[in-house]
């Protein structure tokens, strides 16, 4: 099946919108006593990759997320090991589909729709994290923000996989569960699609960006991103 030409190429997100970073939790669980406090970590590292970008510095986000551990740790007056940091590296590496993401990235590549990835993670040797969660044959490309050593929403992030697949940033739908990248996406051009998953309600305010398109579940943001540029279902 054939979308129109002028049908976007779909850039998504990785980190909790398409890997379930929950299965974190048992490590924070263990060494805080508080699973929840993997959501204090994942805020933090994100305030903190914004932060160097802004700062004009670049570090790779696997360093940047073992570094704020570490700050985190220090915060809650909890002694970190070694082995805390090998098993927070080793769980990031291995971190498994949500179970909506395979029937949703079928029914779009059935669709005829282009597919590849814009990550926060630095590229590195095979098996990728996608690999490992058999979701890298969906995509044709795998775009870093590393090559650019900018985090999202950073403009030149976006720009870059524009630059790369030869095409205008409007013809790009990114898709992701965080508000701050579909808005860093739409400011600099693209669509954008937020997936509402736990933890990531939108904030509806004046002047944030609303998503083109909003759904809690990616199978639901896949029906609205075929309607709106096949037609069809």
């Amino acid at each position: 099946m054939a979308v129109p030409h002028s049908a976007p190429i779909i850039v998504f997100d990785v980190n909790e919108t398409l890997l379930d970073i929950t299965t974190l939790e048992p490590l924070f669980e263990r060494v805080f006593g508080e699973r929840t406090m993997l959501r204090e970590w994942f805020a933090n590292l994100i305030l903190y990759s914004q932060t160097m970008t802004l700062c004009g510095r670049y570090t790779p986000f696997g360093t940047l997320a073992v570094g704020t551990l570490r700050m985190v740790a220090s915060n809650n007056h909890v002694a970190l090991a070694d082995s805390d940091i090998d098993e927070l590296q080793a769980r990031m590496s291995n971190m498994p589909a949500h179970a909506d993401v395979l029937p949703a990235l079928n029914r779009l590549r059935d669709a005829g729709f282009r597919l590849v990835t814009l990550s926060n993670s630095a590229s590195g040797a095979s098996p990728s994290p996608l690999e490992r969660a058999g979701l890298a044959t969906f995509f044709e490309r795998s775009f870093s923000v590393e090559a650019v050593g900018k985090f999202k929403p950073a403009p030149e992030t976006y720009q870059s996989v524009s630059q790369a697949l030869n095409v205008g940033l409007a013809d790009l739908l990114l898709v992701a569960c965080h508000q701050w990248d579909t808005a860093g996406a739409q400011a600099a051009g693209c669509f954008g699609a937020l997936l509402t998953r736990p933890y990531n309600a939108p904030l509806l305010i004046d002047e944030m960006p609303v998503p083109d398109l909003m759904a809690p579940e990616l199978g639901a943001l896949a029906e609205q991103i075929i309607q709106r540029w096949s037609g069809r279902a």
